[in-house]
């Protein structure tokens, strides 16, 4: 069966090997290095047996970049606290949006009007409108990145037109189709990014319902995440620009 891998990082100053990947499902850690062949090297090694393969790697990638648990333990938060990081940030709040539709948008009014009529309803005096609105009339920076298939799910839909009321909180909206999110390896967690320091995961079951949220300020993680974004925001475009595509697609 095919691992699904995630990157970890890598100390290259060229952006090849050495590197660190982990198996997402096992937790094995899968280190990419230079084989190491000389006949004399590999006789000085123990428990090595045919079919095993060497690699060399500086010390510093394992140290960086390997895992500081035997078992990693999420540090999970409740929604309030969720919350509260949207008020308490200093400078910068930004999410990366990967799923195909969210149970959550599914019970809202405005997705239901959104169905019978084509154009999503909004609340712009909402508690998290008026919040997102003044955190950026203050000069702080709020914005995501969706990923959208070709052609859009409905729930991908419906969230390019209500992007329209995040835009007019503050928010820089911006999208990027799933076969360049491919591409770039961006893999599928939904997170948000606040300060560059910390990140809370969003995990869902595969109804897209909402279980619960991973908050990590492990600094190997910070900066895989913000990797993340900086790939996916380099790439996307606004959401107007797709919006378009997509109605004259239609």
């Amino acid at each position: 069966m095919t691992r699904k891998l995630r990157f970890n990082g890598t100390d290259s100053k060229e952006g090849g090997c050495p590197a660190l990947h982990t198996d997402t499902e096992t937790g094995e850690v899968i280190v990419q290095g230079k084989p190491l062949t000389d006949p004399t090297d590999l006789n000085q090694l123990q428990h090595f047996s045919d079919g095993d393969a060497a690699v060399i790697v500086p010390r510093e990638l394992l140290v960086n970049w390997g895992p500081k648990e035997t078992e990693h333990v999420p540090h999970l938060i409740e929604p309030a606290e969720f919350g509260e990081l949207f008020r308490k940030f200093k400078h910068s709040a930004w999410r990366l949006e990967t799923r195909r539709g969210y149970a959550s948008d599914r019970e809202d009014d405005s997705y239901r009007a959104f169905k019978e009529t084509g154009s999503a309803t909004w609340d712009l005096e909402s508690p998290w409108a008026v919040n997102i609105r003044e955190q950026t009339a203050a000069g702080k920076r709020v914005g995501r990145v969706r990923i959208v298939d070709d052609p859009p799910t409905m729930g991908q839909l419906f969230l390019l037109d209500y992007a329209k009321c995040n835009a007019a909180t503050g928010e820089d909206i911006r999208y990027l189709w799933r076969n360049d999110a491919e591409r770039l390896h961006l893999g599928d967690e939904d997170f948000w990014i606040f300060d560059s320091r910390l990140v809370a995961v969003l995990h869902f079951d595969s109804d897209d319902v909402l279980l619960n949220i991973e908050l990590t300020t492990t600094p190997a993680e910070v900066v895989r995440y913000s990797m993340l974004r900086d790939a996916a925001m380099h790439h996307a475009v606004p959401f107007e620009q797709v919006a378009a595509q997509v109605t004259a697609e239609q």
